[in-house]
C-alpha cells in the first residue's frame, strides 16, 4: 500500500552503539528505509553527539542488504557537490542500489557559524543549490568528461570513475512544500520528492502542481516517486499514547480536550501521526490515497528500541 521508513535526527545525540542497534532493527522489522538528517550540531544548544553522515551511510550500506537509505537532507552550504557525488556514487555502488540522495539548500545557522561556513541569504541558497544539482547531476550521468563554469563551483574536465553501476548514479531526492522554488527543482532534477508535514489534501494539492511541472519539462509524473515527512506519536496502547502526548496540556488549544479529541486534533494539522496502531493504520490509508508512496516517520528517541519493534510488528503487517 505504502512503503513506511524512519527517520532520525543524526545530530541528537547519535552514536555508534545507538546507530548500529537502530540499522539492524529498521531492516530485520521489514521498514522500507532508514534515513538521517545531516548537521553538525543542534539548532540550540546544549550540543550533543552528532554522527558523521556519510561514514554512518558507509555502515549501513554494508551490514544491510534490503532497506533504501540516504542524508534526508545533505546541505550544498557545506557539503561540496562534486566529493558529495562521488560519495553517493560508492554508497550506491556498495549496497547495490539502495542509496537516495537527498540534498537541500541548508537552514540551520547556528552550525555555519560555529563550524566557519557561509549560509547566505534565501536567494544565494537556492541559487547554490541550483547550481549544485547541475554539478552532480552531470557528473553521474556524463561517461565524457564534465566542465562547469558556474558562480559558486567549477570543473574543467572532471569525470568520476568508476561509472555508476547503476545508470545515472543514485537517485536524487529534494524536500520542500514551495511552488516557487522548490516543486521547479524536483520537476527539473529530481527522481524523488519529499514533502514536509502536509495533510492528505494538501499533499494531493501539491502533487497535481507537480505532475503540471513534469510535463512541462517533458517528463511523466511516475518519474518522481513522491513521500512525505511526518512526526510520529505513537503508543501500543492509550496509556502510552497519553505518555507521548504529555506535552499537549502546555498547548492551550489542546489542553482542555480529551485524549481521543487530542489525537484527531494533532492528526488533523498534518504534522503527525498519532494514536495506537489502529489510528496510525487509518491515518496511513488517507496518505496511501491520496497517492503518497512512502511516508518517512520521524523517530525522536533513537535509543527507543522496544516501541520501535512494537510499531514494526502491530502497522507493518497491516499496510504492506
Amino acid at each position: 500500500m505504502v512503503a513506511i521508513s524512519i527517520q532520525i535526527e543524526g545530530q541528537d545525540g547519535l552514536t555508534w552503539s545507538r546507530w548500529k542497534k537502530l540499522v539492524a532493527e529498521v531492516e530485520s522489522l521489514g521498514f522500507a528505509g532508514l534515513y538521517r538528517s545531516d548537521h553538525f550540531t543542534n539548532m540550540r544548544p546544549p550540543d550533543k553527539a552528532s554522527l558523521e553522515t556519510i561514514v554512518s551511510l558507509a555502515y549501513l550500506a554494508d551490514h544491510t542488504r534490503h532497506i533504501t537509505f540516504g542524508p534526508l537532507v545533505a546541505p550544498l552550504s557545506f557539503r561540496d557537490p562534486m566529493l558529495l557525488a562521488r560519495q553517493a556514487a560508492a554508497l550506491d555502488d556498495l549496497s547495490d542500489g539502495r542509496m537516495i540522495l537527498g540534498l537541500g539548500a541548508g537552514w540551520q545557522e547556528r552550525e555555519h557559524i560555529l563550524f566557519g561556513y557561509e549560509l547566505g541569504d534565501i536567494p544565494t541558497r537556492m541559487a547554490r543549490l541550483e547550481e549544485g544539482l547541475g554539478v552532480i547531476t552531470r557528473l553521474l550521468k556524463s561517461d565524457d568528461p564534465v566542465t562547469f563554469e558556474g558562480r559558486f563551483y567549477h570543473l574543467r574536465g572532471a569525470t568520476l570513475l568508476p561509472r555508476p553501476q547503476r545508470p545515472g548514479g543514485p537517485r536524487i531526492l529534494l524536500g520542500g512544500n514551495g511552488i516557487k522554488r522548490t516543486l521547479p527543482l524536483v520537476a527539473r532534477y529530481a527522481g524523488a520528492w519529499n514533502a514536509n508535514f502536509l495533510t492528505p489534501d494538501a499533499f494531493r494539492e501539491r502533487s497535481t502542481a507537480l505532475d503540471i511541472l513534469l510535463q512541462s519539462a517533458g517528463r511523466k509524473p511516475a518519474d518522481v516517486r513522491r513521500s512525505v515527512m511526518l512526526n510520529l506519536y505513537f503508543g501500543s496502547d492509550m496509556i502510552e499514547v497519553d505518555r507521548q502526548l504529555s506535552w499537549r496540556h502546555n498547548v492551550p488549544e489542546l489542553a482542555d480536550l480529551p485524549l481521543d479529541a487530542a489525537i484527531e486534533a494533532i492528526y488533523a494539522q498534518g504534522h503527525a501521526l498519532v494514536g495506537t496502531p489502529e489510528h496510525i493504520i487509518r491515518q496511513i490509508e488517507a496518505y496511501a490515497s491520496a497517492g503518497v508512496e512512502e511516508l518517512m516517520l520521524q523517530w525522536f528517541d533513537t535509543a527507543d528500541i522496544t516501541r520501535l519493534r512494537d510499531l514494526g510488528e502491530s502497522v507493518l503487517p497491516r499496510v504492506l
